[in-house]
């Protein structure tokens, strides 16, 4: 059963996400009732996963990847004094 809501958000926000709804040709209502089933865990719709996706899953290992985050933090801090 589908019931209506409303959110507040930001202009610029909806309208990047109108963008990138068409450009998924899906509707945002059901692009956010996907993500929100995600985030929630609720089951019923099929995650989709690209081939070029799964064959790259796993691939990177994350303990050997090292704090990736940390280190361009400190390149852009040494590069931007």
């Amino acid at each position: 059963m589908n019931t209506k809501l409303t959110l507040s958000l930001d202009r610029d926000i909806i309208e990047q996400a109108k963008k990138f709804a068409h450009f998924k040709n899906q509707s945002l209502s059901k692009m956010i009732e996907g993500y929100l089933r995600q985030l929630t865990g609720i089951k019923g719709v099929k995650s989709q996963v690209t081939p070029v996706v799964a064959r790259l899953s796993g691939v990177l290992d994350a303990e050997k990847m090292g704090n990736h985050k940390r280190e361009y933090t400190d390149y852009l801090a040494n590069k931007y004094q």
